[in-house]
């Protein structure tokens, strides 16, 4: 597939971008694992001490195809949410917000980054490439609508 990583910049997003975020999250993450987050528990993070909301959006149309939710305390930062509409993956659009955010950590002079996502999320590989290595499990984590349920793995990468 044709990578669309120069036609998409990544900026800070705000409460105001509620509606495409949530846009994005319901197509990337569905119902299906039990991944999602609600639209008011991203409104009740968002102005949490330091939380910040990336987007990234083609640069022609505005249109926001994927976002990152992270937050950092003292010297260690935490990706909550990273989600990109399924129409744009395999495009380098999830590798430019994990890629931000591991510059903005480096920039905020944090040591460590951690993230937890569902273990078979094809995500992991990403995030291992990107220097992440398995350090916990979450056994039963995420809680699917049809009662399935499966492990969070925890992810961290040594700055």
């Amino acid at each position: 597939m044709a990578t669309i990583e120069q036609d998409v910049r990544i900026e800070l997003g705000s409460s105001e971008d509620l509606d495409a975020v949530m846009k994005v999250m319901d197509s990337a993450f569905g119902r299906r694992f039990g991944e999602a987050w609600t639209r008011s528990q991203l409104a009740g993070t968002l102005p949490m001490g330091g939380v910040s909301l990336m987007l990234a959006t083609e640069s022609g149309s505005g249109a926001t195809v994927g976002f990152s939710l992270f937050r950092t305390v003292a010297a260690e930062s935490e990706l909550l949410l990273l989600a990109v509409n399924p129409g744009h993956h395999r495009r380098g659009v999830g590798s430019r917000l994990l890629e931000d955010f591991l510059e903005r950590a480096r920039k905020e002079g944090v040591a460590r980054v951690h993230l937890e996502v569902r273990d078979g999320n094809p995500a992991v590989s990403m995030y291992t490439t990107a220097g992440f290595s398995p350090v916990g499990r979450r056994r039963n984590y995420y809680h699917a609508q049809n009662g399935k349920r499966f492990d969070a793995i925890t992810l961290a990468h040594e700055l």
